[in-house]
């Protein structure tokens, strides 16, 4: 499957590109970026073609990935997806929720396939361990702790602007907190939020189950006090997510092998855009919340 990457930044160069360039069923035809040379310096080092013009990307392809800010992606997105083009996400799929729901409609309206990259999702050690969570089953609750700091000493989004605003680390971090809780205790049904000094917030999450958990996100935590565990509990004891060890670049491979796999069969995948855009929902609540 033919695929156009959109986006330059530091993702993009780290893991899409060539992510994308190993994955099996891709082909990278090219990349377009808002800035032409940025965009032909990362289609050079990857060997594919730089388009200038979004729309000669599109008709050259299947697929487009994105690697751009949640607001950028969801327009390009739905243009995209207007146009019949499957598409490979970054989460969140937008950062507002008339936006998420307009480009969860236009998928649906085409019948493309769509996988969003919450990145736990496609790690063999992280899959393992969801999988051996449901199998057992009888847990009653879970915690995230997503402590991270832009300020870290070679922190390459150090300078990515939207992340360091009031609400930088709900709609950076936060997507991939209710995606691991989901995928432990299964769907939210609802959450409440308190905020803390920065952009600290706190959330206590109600599951379908029946399940409670709770999740602490910052992104401007100090260097020292980064803290990253997520954890379940129920009747067989205490389980903790384990460390993340594959490159997420080996997890993006998975991600777009699975959108060819998703695209040739007209499956569904369990992380579509109609999921991302369920964790669009829930931010969104949370936002409201802490602006009361």
């Amino acid at each position: 499957m033919r695929f156009g990457l959109v986006g330059t930044g530091p993702w993009a160069h780290a893991t899409h590109g060539p992510g994308l360039r190993a994955a099996e069923g891709v082909e990278l035809v090219g990349v377009w970026g808002r800035n032409a040379d940025k965009a032909s310096q990362l289609a050079g080092d990857l060997g594919v073609t730089g388009y200038d013009d979004y729309a000669e990307l599109l008709e050259a392809v299947d697929a487009v990935a994105f690697a751009v800010p949640p607001k950028v992606q969801a327009t390009m997105a739905l243009e995209a997806a207007a146009v019949g083009k499957h598409l490979l996400l970054d989460k969140p799929v937008a950062d507002s929720l008339d936006d998420a729901r307009a480009l969860a409609d236009e998928a649906a309206d085409e019948g493309i396939a769509s996988v969003v990259f919450f990145t736990s999702r496609f790690a063999p050690e992280t899959r393992k361990f969801f999988e051996e969570v449901q199998a057992t089953g009888g847990w009653k609750g879970g915690w995230s702790r997503m402590l991270a700091s832009l300020d870290a000493p070679g922190n390459p989004y150090a300078g990515s602007a939207w992340r360091r605003e009031q609400r930088g680390a709900l709609w950076d971090v936060g997507p991939h907190l209710l995606s691991n809780l989901s995928a432990m205790l299964g769907p939210i049904v609802e959450l409440r939020a308190v905020g803390g000094e920065g952009d600290l917030v706190h959330l206590v999450i109600t599951h379908e189950s029946g399940a409670t958990s709770t999740g602490s996100l910052s992104l401007l935590a100090p260097p020292a006090g980064s803290n990253f565990e997520t954890g379940i509990w129920g009747e067989t004891g205490t389980a903790l997510l384990p460390p993340g060890e594959t490159p997420a670049v080996e997890s993006y491979q998975v991600a777009a092998s699975e959108l060819v796999a998703a695209a040739e069969s007209g499956d569904s995948h369990p992380v579509d855009v109609a999921f991302g855009t369920r964790i669009v929902e829930l931010l969104a609540s949370a936002e409201e919340q802490l602006g009361r």
